[in-house]
């Protein structure tokens, strides 16, 4: 039996269950691959509220990130709640610098009832130090428009044109999640540096369910953690979440 390839998840705790590094870890566990994870902030949350947030000190979230990855080999990394900038900082400096890990870049900036989870300041040093660095930047419809500084997109011309932005950062793939869209399908767009887009169409799942970001993105750094290609990994945490969602 090979050994299961590993995720290094840098993300917030959610008392709930229902998000954040919980999620992540549940994720891991179902798609068989090894967690490692360095908590950037304890949150106390409901599932339509947050009550309150302990931002972990950067040296120590940094500490979490070195030794991780002097644990294992890792076979890529998924970033998540962040908080502030000063906790972005120490994110990038603990990051190898040499590319040699796919990062999976989940920009969360709003819990699901609307508290912030990462200020201004830390969204900009994120665009500046982090997504430089990802292989693949996932955002939804809001986190795309708030990071692009314009109205949610409405189309997919609209969606396109927000892509290509946030690409222009420097990520190497670009997956705006149409969730939040309206119609019966959800339709995500995958843009690379390199190729045409790729536009990613599922029936619109009733209800809402949280942490269906958080579990996305997790499963696409297992599945780049496994060797797949980032459209190959999209794809199938597309359908890894559906599944989750109960389709």
């Amino acid at each position: 039996m090979g050994r299961r390839p590993a995720v290094l998840v840098i993300a917030g705790s959610d008392s709930s269950g229902g998000a954040g590094i919980v999620r992540d870890l549940r994720v891991l566990a179902d798609l068989e691959a090894h967690a490692l994870c360095a908590i950037t902030a304890v949150t106390a949350q409901t599932h339509g509220e947050v009550v309150g947030i302990h931002h972990i000190p950067p040296d120590l979230v940094r500490a979490q990130i070195l030794t991780a990855l002097d644990t294992t080999s890792l076979g890529a990394i998924k970033i998540g709640m962040l908080g502030t900038a000063a906790t972005v900082r120490a994110v990038a400096d603990a990051l190898p610098r040499n590319g040699s890990i796919p990062i999976v870049l989940d920009p969360v900036l709003l819990s699901s009832s609307g508290g912030v989870l990462l200020d201004e300041a830390g969204r900009a040093e994120m665009l500046a130090r982090l997504a430089p660095r990802a292989a693949v930047l996932t955002p939804n419809v809001p986190e795309a428009a708030s990071l692009c500084g314009a109205s949610p997109a409405a189309s997919p011309e609209a969606l396109m044109a927000q892509a290509r932005t946030l690409l222009s950062t420097g990520a190497r793939s670009v997956l705006l999640k149409g969730g939040h869209g309206a119609g019966p399908q959800a339709v995500d767009l995958l843009l690379a540096s390199e190729g045409a887009p790729i536009w990613l169409s599922s029936p619109r799942m009733e209800g809402q369910c949280r942490g269906t970001g958080c579990a996305l993105a997790s499963a696409i750094a297992a599945g780049l953690a496994g060797g797949a290609s980032v459209e190959a990994a999209c794809r199938a945490a597309k359908q890894y979440v559906l599944s989750m969602l109960g389709a």
